[in-house]
This record gives structure tokens, sequence and C-alpha cells, in this order.
């Protein structure tokens, strides 16, 4: 994922037994198909360029089993380690609250839910009959990524759709590791969505 044009858009198959979706570039060009096969104890995501899963390009594998507080190590195909992303443990109750770290285990960016009240909100509205069909297009949770400076770097937004199916994945300035941080909110939007 080199030189990628952004917003990237990740779209989830409803269709599936896993929980997958495609990614898309600015220019509506897959780039990535994520795949988390669904009751595993040990969390493990394989990344395509497309669905088609001829070519494989990276993994991500959680360090426990089952783990409100763990971290998902990021490798390309030859096993080399790019990264982590871990949560934040009871920091994330309320808002979402994440952090990736480089190769060498050193902090790049911590990614914080925009508003709490979003997800309690959603929550609750998504138990009643019916109208929590259409919280998806009302309920839209924001991420944004901080740098060490505490500057918004990016932002994962949730769109406006049935299910909440559709992120969009906005970058406000250059990055060096575009990689990274690209990977790293694809196992967090999982996570997240999961969480409801």
């Amino acid at each position: 994922m080199k030189e990628i044009q952004f917003p990237i858009s990740l779209i989830f198959k409803i269709s599936s037994f896993s929980n997958d979706f495609t990614a898309y570039d600015g220019n509506g060009n897959s780039i990535a198909y994520v795949k988390q096969k669904l009751f595993k104890l040990k969390e493990k995501i394989a990344i395509y360029r497309d669905e088609s899963k001829r070519e494989f390009m990276y993994s991500i594998e959680a360090n426990k089993w089952l783990d409100f507080s763990a971290a998902y190590s990021i490798s390309d195909a030859s096993g080399r380690e790019l990264g982590k992303i871990a949560r934040k443990g009871w920091a994330s109750l309320w808002k979402a609250s994440y952090d990736i770290m480089d190769e060498e285990q050193q902090l790049e960016f911590k990614v914080q839910e925009a508003n709490g009240w979003v997800k309690v909100v959603d929550s609750l509205v998504g138990e009643i009959p019916v109208i929590g069909f259409f919280t998806g297009y009302i309920l839209n949770p924001t991420y944004h990524v901080l740098d060490n400076s505490g500057n918004v770097v990016a932002s994962l937004i949730k769109e406006p759709s049935f299910w909440g199916r559709k992120f969009r994945i906005e970058k406000f300035v250059d990055l060096e590791n575009e990689e990274r941080l690209i990977l790293a909110l694809m196992m967090m939007i999982l996570l997240e969505r999961r969480r409801g």
C-alpha cells in the first residue's frame, strides 16, 4: 500500500459469515481486502490485495486470547513486524482510545473517539425494534488520529449507511508511514464495529 490516494473508503460486506471489508482509494480502486474469521479465541486478520485472495499482503494478530486490552501486531507478507495497535483497556469504556506503535515499539499515534455519547445513544436506540435498524444513518462516530504533539493528522469517520457498513479515512497532513496507520485503523474499526 504505497502512495495511496485519500480518502480511503472501507465498505463491509453484509452477505458474509466472516467480518470482512474492501478498502478503496480516493479514485475508487480496490487497495485491500480484509478478512476476519469469526469465533476465534486469538484473533488473526488476513489482508489481501483484493477479494480473489490470490495475493496475501499483511496479517494482524492479537498477542493474547480474548482480552479487553490486547495489542495487535501488524506484519507484512514476509512476517516482518511493521508495528502494533493496542486498545487502552478501561480508558476505552467511555471513549475508544488506542495507541499505534512503530516497529521499535515507540508510540507514533494516538486514536481517540471524538464523542463518547454517540456510542451510548447508538447502543440505547439500537435496541428499539424497527427504529434500531436506522441508527446507522444518524449516529456516526468519528475517531481522530493524533501525533505526539496532539495534532489531528487523520480521522476515521463512520458514514451514514444501513447496518453501519461504510467508513472513510481522511488524512490532513503528509505522513511518513501511511501504511502502518491505515493497517492499524483497519484493525481498530473491526474491533469498534463489533462493540456497537
